[in-house]
């Protein structure tokens, strides 16, 4: 039986999702018993051998950057690292479901961030769901004197990263590959990792983290492999809802490997920050349509 292109690109995003969660179970494991830099620094220094492997074999990797591309690749880098190290950092100290949650709100915030940095259009609609869906986000982080924390904090300032390192990836050229801009980021981050890690003093490395830190790299492979096999394939309006899958991954591994349960509110909070962001998906790739 041949499946149809939406359905197929939609396994792809689950796949996709799927793997870069398994790939933050592996991380936070991991960085129970070795200290975060350290993880940082093998992670990424397996996940750029394996990227230049893979761009050798696409043909598609380039060492160096048209020069129209260096700035933003060094901002989308820099920005790469503030992610990284800001969620790994949370993710060591907060269930792994509650900081997903966060995370959702990811495509609310790069929409707002684009309609200010690039002008572009947004309806009150979108804009209603994004400040209903940060709504949800409060609900989560709890900014009171029992729910707050500063992991929760530094989950938000991740995603005002990833915002950053998005916004940078727009204003590159098609001269540069997506497998290019991976190795610059990942190299920057492993180099970022092993310098802390060598002046925090670095520890030997069991099996057990070896294959911790074997299987993050894997799934991060993965993960970025089915991303960019999800937009060659289908509808996005149909296939991006998809993307919302992490956040059931994400609780069903956080139970089943460290216990952890969210509450009613970081359900609730969740639910709505899905819901507006679905939304918005939906509402935009709408838009998208009624211009062609």
């Amino acid at each position: 039986m041949q499946i149809s292109d939406n359905t197929r690109g939609a396994i792809y995003m689950v796949i996709s999702m799927a793997a870069f969660t398994l790939n933050d179970t592996a991380m936070k494991a991991v960085a129970q018993t070795l200290p975060l830099f350290q993880s940082i620094a093998l992670r990424g220094l397996v996940s750029v051998v394996a990227l230049v492997i893979l761009g050798l074999a696409m043909r598609s990797l380039h060492f160096t950057l048209p020069r129209v591309d260096r700035g933003p690749v060094l901002v989308r880098s820099l920005a790469e690292v503030g992610g990284t190290v800001l969620f790994l950092g949370a993710l060591v100290h907060m269930p792994i479901a509650n900081l997903s949650a966060i995370m959702q709100f990811l495509p609310l915030a790069v929409a707002l961030a684009a309609a200010v940095v690039f002008r572009e259009r947004i309806g009150w609609r979108r804009l209603s769901a994004i400040l209903i869906g940060f709504i949800g986000v409060l609900i989560i982080i709890r900014p009171g004197p029992e729910g707050f924390s500063v992991w929760s904090v530094m989950g938000l300032g991740s995603v005002l990263c990833v915002v950053v390192r998005d916004l940078a990836t727009r204003q590159l050229s098609r001269e540069t590959s997506s497998v290019t801009v991976a190795v610059w980021a990942a190299a920057v981050v492993a180099a970022t990792g092993a310098a802390v890690a060598a002046w925090e003093g670095w520890q030997t490395v069991s099996a057990h983290q070896g294959l911790l830190i074997a299987a993050s790299s894997s799934m991060l492979i993965v993960g970025y492999m089915f991303s960019i096999m999800v937009m060659r394939v289908g509808e996005i309006g149909f296939i991006a809802p998809f993307r919302y899958t992490a956040l059931i991954c994400a609780i069903a591994l956080g139970w089943a490997v460290f216990g952890d349960f969210p509450d009613g509110w970081t359900l609730f909070g969740s639910l709505i920050v899905v819901g507006t962001g679905v939304f918005t998906i939906l509402r935009e790739a709408r838009l998208k349509s009624a211009k062609a």
